[in-house]
Protein backbone atom coordinates (compact mmCIF):
# COMPACT_ATOMS: atom_id res chain seq x y z
CA UNK A 1 0.00 0.00 0.00
CA UNK A 2 1.49 3.31 -1.06
CA UNK A 3 1.85 6.07 1.51
CA UNK A 4 0.68 9.50 0.44
CA UNK A 5 1.47 12.66 2.36
CA UNK A 6 2.00 16.38 1.99
CA UNK A 7 5.52 16.63 0.64
CA UNK A 8 7.34 19.89 1.46
CA UNK A 9 10.09 19.09 -1.06
CA UNK A 10 7.48 18.90 -3.82
CA UNK A 11 5.75 22.05 -2.58
CA UNK A 12 9.06 23.91 -2.93
CA UNK A 13 9.14 23.01 -6.66
CA UNK A 14 5.59 24.07 -7.52
CA UNK A 15 5.04 26.85 -10.02
CA UNK A 16 3.50 30.04 -8.59
CA UNK A 17 0.09 29.03 -9.98
CA UNK A 18 0.32 25.48 -8.60
CA UNK A 19 1.26 26.87 -5.18
CA UNK A 20 -1.56 29.43 -5.28
CA UNK A 21 -4.15 26.79 -6.18
CA UNK A 22 -3.06 23.92 -3.92
CA UNK A 23 -1.70 25.77 -0.87
CA UNK A 24 -3.73 28.99 -0.88
CA UNK A 25 -7.06 27.57 -2.15
CA UNK A 26 -6.82 29.58 -5.34
CA UNK A 27 -8.44 29.01 -8.71
CA UNK A 28 -6.81 29.02 -12.11
CA UNK A 29 -8.50 31.12 -14.78
CA UNK A 30 -11.21 29.20 -16.66
CA UNK A 31 -10.14 27.76 -20.00
CA UNK A 32 -6.41 27.92 -19.20
CA UNK A 33 -5.72 24.62 -17.44
CA UNK A 34 -3.22 22.18 -18.89
CA UNK A 35 -5.61 19.21 -18.62
CA UNK A 36 -8.86 20.86 -19.72
CA UNK A 37 -8.74 19.28 -23.17
CA UNK A 38 -6.69 16.19 -22.31
CA UNK A 39 -8.37 13.10 -23.74
CA UNK A 40 -5.54 10.62 -23.15
CA UNK A 41 -6.21 7.52 -21.02
CA UNK A 42 -4.73 7.57 -17.53
CA UNK A 43 -5.22 8.91 -14.03
CA UNK A 44 -4.88 12.27 -12.34
CA UNK A 45 -3.03 12.42 -9.03
CA UNK A 46 -2.46 15.15 -6.45
CA UNK A 47 0.56 17.13 -7.61
CA UNK A 48 1.77 17.39 -3.98
CA UNK A 49 1.15 13.93 -2.49
CA UNK A 50 0.75 11.69 -5.54
CA UNK A 51 -2.48 10.19 -4.22
CA UNK A 52 -4.75 8.98 -7.05
CA UNK A 53 -7.77 11.24 -7.47
CA UNK A 54 -9.56 10.86 -10.81
CA UNK A 55 -9.58 8.54 -13.83
CA UNK A 56 -9.77 9.66 -17.44
CA UNK A 57 -12.78 7.36 -17.88
CA UNK A 58 -14.69 9.62 -15.45
CA UNK A 59 -13.64 12.88 -17.18
CA UNK A 60 -16.17 14.68 -19.34
CA UNK A 61 -16.66 18.00 -21.11
CA UNK A 62 -18.90 20.11 -18.89
CA UNK A 63 -18.26 23.46 -20.57
CA UNK A 64 -17.34 25.09 -17.23
CA UNK A 65 -13.74 25.93 -18.18
CA UNK A 66 -12.04 23.42 -15.85
CA UNK A 67 -11.49 19.67 -16.09
CA UNK A 68 -14.64 17.92 -14.86
CA UNK A 69 -15.06 14.41 -13.48
CA UNK A 70 -18.13 12.42 -12.40
CA UNK A 71 -16.46 10.80 -9.37
CA UNK A 72 -13.13 10.30 -7.61
CA UNK A 73 -11.10 7.21 -8.48
CA UNK A 74 -10.64 6.55 -4.75
CA UNK A 75 -13.29 8.31 -2.63
CA UNK A 76 -11.15 8.01 0.52
CA UNK A 77 -8.54 10.28 -1.11
CA UNK A 78 -10.98 13.18 -1.52
CA UNK A 79 -12.36 15.32 1.29
CA UNK A 80 -15.42 17.47 0.73
CA UNK A 81 -15.74 20.58 2.93
CA UNK A 82 -18.32 23.35 3.18
CA UNK A 83 -16.98 26.53 1.54
CA UNK A 84 -18.66 29.85 2.29
CA UNK A 85 -16.08 32.05 0.55
CA UNK A 86 -16.91 34.65 -2.11
CA UNK A 87 -20.50 34.99 -0.87
CA UNK A 88 -21.46 31.49 -2.06
CA UNK A 89 -22.26 28.16 -0.48
CA UNK A 90 -20.18 25.51 -2.20
CA UNK A 91 -18.49 22.21 -1.47
CA UNK A 92 -14.70 22.41 -1.66
CA UNK A 93 -12.73 19.35 -2.75
CA UNK A 94 -9.32 18.72 -1.11
CA UNK A 95 -6.96 15.77 -1.29
CA UNK A 96 -7.16 13.72 1.90
CA UNK A 97 -3.45 13.14 2.48
CA UNK A 98 -1.84 16.10 0.72
CA UNK A 99 -4.51 18.58 1.87
CA UNK A 100 -4.25 20.26 -1.52
CA UNK A 101 -7.14 22.42 -2.69
CA UNK A 102 -8.41 20.74 -5.86
CA UNK A 103 -11.60 22.61 -6.75
CA UNK A 104 -15.31 22.17 -5.99
CA UNK A 105 -18.07 19.61 -6.52
CA UNK A 106 -21.51 20.56 -7.81
CA UNK A 107 -24.78 18.61 -8.20
CA UNK A 108 -25.19 19.44 -11.90
CA UNK A 109 -23.20 16.63 -13.50
CA UNK A 110 -24.50 13.97 -15.89
CA UNK A 111 -27.52 12.34 -14.24
CA UNK A 112 -26.80 8.97 -15.83
CA UNK A 113 -23.36 8.98 -14.15
CA UNK A 114 -24.35 9.98 -10.63
CA UNK A 115 -25.23 13.64 -11.11
CA UNK A 116 -22.01 15.17 -9.76
CA UNK A 117 -19.50 17.48 -11.40
CA UNK A 118 -16.09 17.58 -9.77
CA UNK A 119 -14.74 20.85 -11.17
CA UNK A 120 -10.97 20.55 -10.67
CA UNK A 121 -8.02 22.88 -11.26
CA UNK A 122 -5.40 21.44 -13.61
CA UNK A 123 -2.76 23.16 -11.47
CA UNK A 124 -3.54 20.77 -8.60
CA UNK A 125 -3.05 17.66 -10.73
CA UNK A 126 -0.38 15.55 -12.36
CA UNK A 127 -1.50 13.28 -15.19
CA UNK A 128 -0.08 9.77 -15.49
CA UNK A 129 -0.66 8.17 -18.87
CA UNK A 130 -2.07 4.65 -18.89
CA UNK A 131 1.19 3.37 -20.42
CA UNK A 132 3.17 4.70 -17.42
CA UNK A 133 0.80 3.77 -14.59
CA UNK A 134 2.37 0.40 -13.77
CA UNK A 135 5.92 1.78 -13.74
CA UNK A 136 4.89 4.70 -11.52
CA UNK A 137 3.18 2.45 -8.96
CA UNK A 138 -0.44 2.96 -10.01
CA UNK A 139 -1.03 -0.43 -11.67
CA UNK A 140 -3.87 -1.22 -9.27
CA UNK A 141 -5.93 1.46 -11.03
CA UNK A 142 -5.50 0.21 -14.60
CA UNK A 143 -8.93 -1.44 -14.42
CA UNK A 144 -10.49 2.02 -13.92
CA UNK A 145 -8.98 3.46 -17.08
CA UNK A 146 -10.51 2.80 -20.47
CA UNK A 147 -8.58 0.71 -22.97
CA UNK A 148 -6.56 2.49 -25.60
CA UNK A 149 -8.48 2.27 -28.87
Amino acid sequence: MAKYEKNTDVIATLSPEQFYVTQESGTERPGTGEYLDNKEPGIYVDIVSGEPLFASSDKYESGCGWPSFTKPIEPAHVNELRDLSHGMIRTEVRSAHGDSHLGHVFPDGPQDRGGLRYCINSASLRFIHRDDMEAEGYGDYLNQVEDVA
